[in-house]
């Protein structure tokens, strides 16, 4: 499993004209699901997102988590991770799990991070969506659950 994780004063999540996610200051996930990823997986990816020290605290250092910021999260499902332009410019999607298998997952992430009392809104899965980051700093963060990076 694959999660981009950016620090954001913003972010929203738009289908078919219609918001179906927003938050103010917090962390904007994207989480793609690949072939063989267990629950494992998911739960090593949720607790990284909540644990990452990347706000402030009052001497301007990253010393603080989601919790601790009091931000919100906005997850979106994004197979396109999971590209392979290794063999030439267009992604293979070969190792992107199926679409049901990707979904369970998924929602593993978000039901562990809600546990965890974190507020957390959602784009639309396999659906068309236009996402607006508003990213802070930037902070950018690529996590990996068979830490190949």
């Amino acid at each position: 499993m694959r999660a981009v994780v950016q620090r954001v004063t913003k972010s929203s999540v738009t289908v078919d004209g219609k918001i179906t996610g927003k938050i103010g200051k917090g962390l904007m996930i994207l989480i793609g699901v690949e072939k063989g990823d267990t629950d494992k997986d998911a739960e090593y990816i949720a607790k990284k997102i909540f644990g990452l020290r990347v706000f402030d605290d009052s001497e301007g250092v990253m010393n603080l988590n989601i919790q601790d910021a009091g931000g919100d999260i906005l997850a979106v499902s994004q197979f396109t991770l999971l590209g392979d332009v290794r063999k030439g410019n267009r992604p293979s999607y070969f190792s992107a799990a199926a679409p049901d298998e990707a979904n369970n997952l998924y929602r593993k992430v978000i039901d562990l991070l809600k546990e965890k009392g974190i507020h957390v809104e959602e784009g639309v899965f396999q659906a068309e969506m236009s996402v607006e980051i508003i990213n802070d700093g930037p902070v950018t963060i690529l996590l990996e659950s068979n830490k190949l990076f």
